[in-house]
């Protein structure tokens, strides 16, 4: 069989590796138009506040090793144009400027993403940058070392992680969010509050609900940041306002969503039944509400690139779908979460609810301990676990990798007020506090039911 694979991203290496393993002696051809593979992009932050000292260190695998297991590894490659009905690719050399066409028995698409760039006046100024490939990280890098007031648009968790990265290096920084929150896709407007607090402690401005309109330069050469209701001054932007699926070859060719990601079935394969997709160009099923959605995150990329690379010959493993599960360090504290919030959920159509649950995570006997607050979000009909955040100083993301189990399984806020978890003083109360926070759940139930 021939195998081209478009794009060597996580999905991307992910899908070769899996496929050589396995089917070993598979002709397998990359094309790659950018001159790297397999970029960790969240180890930008790590990397502008120097607790990862060489960029390079991001990159979890290369060309040659994947030419070690037998791929054919096409550096600088741009694919421009994708017939699915004549399996062929037509590709350009960058080097060169040579064109010529490829064939293939099945497609693996792994174009992944890029920022979204919005259609705004002065988007194009050499100090408004964009924060997702190797280049854009270095460009970054050294920006920091020359411009002091930074403004950061966009209140995901690249926005926030990078506020927090220019603080620790005594920049001056303003944030700003069109929405009314941070995190919107992961937590609700409790903890976003809770983030917004932690960064003005440490001398952000954050601005939420102002929508960036253009950007210009005054007299003194300083970026100017137009909102819907006030101006801001910068002397370098970066613009983190979410990711878009790579999708334009295959478009017309293959079902997708009303935003270009590649609709695909539980064992990533397209409408096309010889083309295959994964990680940021397509879909994934969100299993808090059983719906395709599009997630662009690393965890996805690489569990669809590796399903791929394993069903491409024949459908061995469906995909078991995602709870969004994630986590960051921002001041000292751990925010990590699971599924989905009480305002998506609400927005979604579900009669959710929610409990706030806020204690030391062990007791205080010990020689220390720490605040840990956890807001558990279930269904009110069939009481089912839809979704958790959590903030602590502690750490608590293997937390999040626990309620992700419990959504995934379908359990309940009665499973989870009693499932076993250990008890050890170092580590928590006789009831662990996910425990705890579902009891919460079910107390209020009982309540609310006891007042019908």
């Amino acid at each position: 069989m021939k195998v081209v694979v478009v794009g060597c991203t996580h999905t991307g290496v992910a899908a070769v590796t899996q496929i050589l393993q396995e089917h070993p002696g598979t002709e397998v051809t990359v094309y790659e138009r950018h001159d790297n593979v397999s970029f960790l992009s969240c180890g930008i932050p790590l990397y502008l506040n120097g607790e990862v000292k060489r960029l390079e260190d991001m990159f979890y695998s290369n060309p040659k090793e994947l030419e070690s297991l037998g791929a054919n590894v096409k550096i600088k490659h741009d694919v421009i144009k994708i017939d699915a009905e004549k399996k062929e690719v037509v590709v350009e050399d960058l080097e060169t400027t040579e064109v010529f066409t490829d064939t293939y028995d099945k497609l693996i698409m792994a174009t992944g993403s890029s920022v979204v760039v919005p259609p705004l006046f002065g988007i194009d100024n050499s100090r408004v940058l964009l924060c997702k490939d190797y280049d854009q990280a270095r460009e970054i890098y050294e920006t920091a070392k020359h411009y002091h007031h930074v403004a950061i648009v966009g209140g995901g968790y690249v926005g926030v992680e990078l506020a927090e990265s220019y603080a620790n290096t005594d920049h001056q920084v303003t944030l700003i969010q069109g929405n009314q929150q941070l995190l919107n896709n992961y937590v609700d407007e409790e903890l976003s509050n809770r983030v917004v607090k932690l960064l003005e402690d440490h001398q952000v401005e954050v601005h939420l609900n102002k929508r960036v309109q253009a950007f210009s330069v005054d007299n003194e050469e300083q970026i100017i940041i137009e909102t819907n209701e006030n101006d801001y001054k910068a002397d370098l932007v970066i613009v983190a306002t979410g990711f878009v699926a790579n999708t334009e070859l295959l478009r017309g060719q293959v079902d997708m969503t009303k935003i270009g990601a590649i609709k695909i079935n539980e064992y990533m394969q397209s409408s096309d039944p010889n083309i295959y997709a994964g990680g940021d160009a397509a879909v994934v099923r969100y299993n808090p509400t059983g719906r395709d959605l599009y997630i662009p995150l690393a965890t996805n990329a690489i569990r669809q690139g590796l399903l791929a690379g394993r069903n491409i010959f024949r459908d061995v493993q469906k995909n078991l779908g995602t709870q969004a599960t994630s986590a960051l360090q921002i001041f000292g504290n751990t925010i990590a979460s699971s599924g989905i919030t009480l305002r998506n959920a609400l927005h979604a159509g579900i009669n959710a609810d929610s409990v706030l649950f806020e204690d030391d995570y062990r007791p205080n006997y010990m020689p220390s301990t720490e605040k840990i607050i956890i807001i558990l979000v279930y269904d009110r009909d069939t009481r089912r676990v839809l979704g958790a955040q959590l903030l602590s100083k502690h750490e608590v993301a293997q937390s999040a990798n626990t309620v992700s189990v419990l959504i995934q399984n379908n359990n309940t806020i009665d499973d989870m007020a009693y499932i076993d978890m250990l008890f050890q003083p170092h580590f928590d109360f006789p009831y662990n506090y996910l425990n705890l926070v579902a009891q919460l759940a079910v107390a209020k139930e009982l309540k609310l039911k006891s007042k019908k």
